[in-house]
C-alpha cells in the first residue's frame, strides 16, 4: 500500500506502547508532537505483533485530526487501509465542525 509515510521504527512503537490490560494497548498522546488523542488498541500480542506498521501510521494519523474524541482505536482486525485504518474507530463532534466519513477507508 503506498501514500502513508512511516515516521517511526517498529522498535520505537515498541517501546512507547503501554499495556493498560489484557488486550489492550495504548500509543500515548505525546509519541507524535502532532497527535490529539492517544490511538488506543484492542486486540492479542499475537495479533500486534502482526500489525502492519502503516496500519499502526494510520492510527496515529486519525489521531491528529481536528476534534478527535479521546481515541483513535484499533480493533483486532486492523490493517492498512486507503486512509483511516481498517478496522479502526474515531469520533468527532458533529456539531462543534466535526468530521462525519462512512468512507474514511477507500477511495472512490
Amino acid at each position: 500500500m503506498s501514500g502513508v509515510q512511516i515516521d517511526f521504527s517498529r522498535s520505537e512503537l515498541l517501546r512507547a506502547l503501554k499495556k493498560i490490560r489484557t488486550n489492550v494497548y495504548e500509543i500515548p498522546k505525546n509519541f507524535r508532537p502532532y497527535m490529539n488523542v492517544p490511538v488506543r488498541i484492542y486486540m492479542t500480542e499475537k495479533l500486534l505483533n502482526q500489525v502492519e506498521n502503516g496500519a499502526f501510521q494510520q492510527a496515529i494519523n486519525v489521531a491528529s485530526l481536528p476534534g478527535i474524541i479521546k481515541w483513535s482505536i484499533m480493533l483486532p482486525d486492523a490493517h492498512w487501509g486507503y486512509g483511516f485504518v481498517v478496522g479502526g474507530v474515531a469520533a468527532f463532534p458533529a456539531n462543534q465542525n466535526g468530521i462525519i466519513s462512512p468512507g474514511g477507508i477507500g477511495y472512490g
